[in-house]
């Protein structure tokens, strides 16, 4: 990065990469549900593909996708696996976009 890039704030390649994956990751109304919903609680992919009507290979797709945006983390328990928010800033941004929107 040049010294005029940095002068006018301009983000690394690296920080508009992480971005621009994060946002994306937010940007699927599947994904964007399944965030909603783990904001409230831990789910499994079938209790998720249930409320949202979504096949379970789909859901798991998304839930892939969404780890690997770091939003999401999955603990197994027995023979299935229970899917939560990776942690509150998550939460966080998910409110200020809803305020932001409604606003």
């Amino acid at each position: 990065m040049t010294e005029q890039a940095k002068y006018h704030g301009l983000p690394s390649n690296e920080e508009v990469d992480s971005m621009v994956e994060l946002f994306k990751a937010f940007g699927d109304k599947t994904r964007y549900r399944i965030i909603s919903m783990l904001a409230a609680h831990k789910m499994t992919v079938n209790e998720i593909a249930s409320q949202l009507d979504v096949s379970q290979p789909a859901i798991s797709h998304q839930l892939t996708v969404l780890r690997h945006a770091g939003l999401v983390v999955g603990e197994r328990k027995g023979q299935f696996v229970v899917y939560q928010l990776a942690d509150q800033h998550i939460i966080t941004i998910l409110q200020q976009a809803r305020e932001h929107r409604l606003s």
